[in-house]
């Protein structure tokens, strides 16, 4: 590698902090960089990582060594995604002492009411880093905000404006964060990404599958569902046989500040605010249109259809001798069509995604927080057709369908029709 010269720098209201590294090969050469407890010149990349500092001085250094960090392979060494939370944090206490965190600033929306909410806020960025230096392991900062953008909140955006119900966290967890942090552990010279999902990875007929984790209230394997299987050879998930409180308990033993921290939010870009609220921001125009039954008689008008999703009672603003839900979304004619709740139930789907391993049924999970039910599966061009056992209410278009057969993810993909 040539000599390059890289800049970082943070802000917190006034306060204001910057470095200037001048790099050659995984050696830093020259370093202009207040704040830190210990002089840059000379020391390695990996050795520069590891140096504590003032707050914003270190996330300074952080950030300009996230534009140009690499380390000679090592066979032991483990990159570590740091979140700032205590699943991250234990997750790095299993890789001591041969770890690198590594955190992911995205973006998340500065008008949003609580933005310190947002799993890769600044706050959480510092957080991952403390608990780094304190262990005295390397920390480095990747600024993904802007492909963040591109490859999480722009869908999500369209997703709506086109009708359908997208979900984020999946697509930000089954491709776009771990095609990026192992990406990083080649530069970093590790042949391994580990994370704190609750999560498993098994083997069935030579592929490797994400699994359930053994805890049912904390299972993330859903949001993994879309991780290509050459992915999962380069990663683990350390903490997919406990529970949330011995992870806990693990902390505090281990004297982590991030012990008792909270957990993050769903969707953390909306940074703690109404999705309708965040549409409106990102520009989606309100289009009227026509609010009909089941028949297609009128009951009133809309001001976006956007502003619904399948399932949704409160705010449709008609009313009829029982309580009326949002059906389906048209947009071909902007119509939003309301009806009983008894008229939720789904039992047909498309779906265009991928079966892992081809199975003729399994069970299938339509949204995070609800449970699986047993389904008929049949491939075609762009991915299945589930025909459920038991109908469920309120599947949207755009949200993942996500089979298990024993505990491991064998298909999924997002649901295109319901019917």
């Amino acid at each position: 590698m040539d000599r390059l010269e890289v800049f970082g720098d943070s802000a917190r209201g006034d306060a204001y902090a910057a470095a200037r590294l001048v790099v050659d090969g995984d050696r830093i050469v020259e370093a202009d960089a207040p704040g830190m407890a210990r002089p840059l010149e000379g020391l390695s990349l990996l050795e520069a990582a590891s140096v504590p500092g003032e707050t914003l001085a270190a996330d300074a250094v952080a950030n300009a060594l996230g534009r140009c960090f690499t380390a000679r392979p090592d066979p032991a060494r483990v990159v570590v995604a740091m979140s700032g939370g205590v699943d991250s944090a234990v997750t790095l206490l299993r890789a001591a002492p041969n770890a690198v965190g590594v955190t992911l600033r995205l973006w998340a929306d500065p008008a949003g009411p609580d933005a310190s909410r947002a799993c890769c806020s600044p706050g959480a960025v510092i957080a991952a880093r403390e608990t780094c230096h304190a262990l005295g392991l390397p920390h480095v900062t990747l600024d993904l905000r802007e492909a963040f953008v591109d490859a999480v909140v722009g869908p999500f955006v369209q997703g709506y404006a086109s009708g359908s119900t997208p979900n984020p966290c999946v697509r930000c967890n089954g491709s776009f964060r771990l095609d990026a942090l192992v990406a990083f552990a080649r530069r970093a010279g590790a042949d391994i990404v580990w994370t704190g999902h609750y999560a498993r990875i098994v083997e069935r007929d030579g592929v490797r599958l994400v699994a359930r984790g053994r805890d049912p209230d904390k299972d993330q394997s859903y949001m993994l569902a879309t991780v290509p299987p050459r992915l999962l050879e380069s990663v683990g998930f350390p903490l997919g046989a406990q529970t949330k409180a011995a992870t806990r308990e693990e902390a505090a033993a281990a004297g982590l500040a991030v012990a008792s921290r909270p957990e993050s939010q769903e969707a953390c870009f909306l940074a703690g605010g109404d999705y309708r609220d965040f549409l409106a921001r990102q520009g989606l125009v309100a289009k009227p249109g026509a609010i009909v039954d089941e028949s297609g008689r009128q009951l009133g008008r809309h001001d976006g259809l956007w502003r619904f999703t399948p399932g949704q009672r409160r705010g449709i603003g008609v009313a009829g001798p029982e309580p009326l839900y949002a059906l389906r979304i048209e947009p071909a004619t902007a119509t939003l069509v309301v009806g009983p709740r008894r008229a939720l139930a789904t039992g047909r789907l498309e779906v265009a995604g991928r079966l892992t391993v081809p199975v003729l049924s399994a069970e299938a999970k339509l949204r995070y927080r609800s449970p699986a039910v047993p389904a008929r599966v049949e491939p075609t061009a762009d991915g299945f057709r589930l025909e459920l056992e038991t109908p469920v209410d309120a599947v949207a278009p755009g949200q993942v369908a996500a089979l298990y057969v024993d505990d491991a993810i064998v298909g999924a993909g997002v649901i295109t029709e319901t019917g």
